[in-house]
């Protein structure tokens, strides 16, 4: 496997649509804008695996730099890397 792709972070933000207008509009404008502000604090990292065509998908703080949520999980790519791996070998069927 060659790993001297460059895979680019996409930054991901969630805008909630407002909803119609009423007297507290400008309530509902500064919770959208907390929400936006919240939603940028995060990027998506797209990493390629440890197996051909396969990618780890990492959400990052921007602030702290913490890895907030990975898939496919940390134990499962480890597995991954084992020469024993397949598809499916994480459960065992016979009785």
């Amino acid at each position: 496997m060659h790993n001297n792709a460059k895979i680019d972070p996409v930054v991901v933000a969630i805008v909630p649509a407002a909803a119609g207008s009423n007297a507290s509009g400008d309530f509902r404008d500064s919770r959208a804008q907390q929400e936006a502000d919240q939603a940028a604090r995060y990027r998506l990292v797209i990493e390629e695996g440890p197996l051909a065509g396969s990618f780890i998908y990492k959400t990052l703080d921007r602030v702290t730099g913490e890895v907030v949520k990975q898939l496919p999980r940390e134990q499962v790519v480890e597995m991954m890397r084992a020469a024993a791996y397949s598809a499916g070998a994480v459960i065992d069927t016979r009785a």
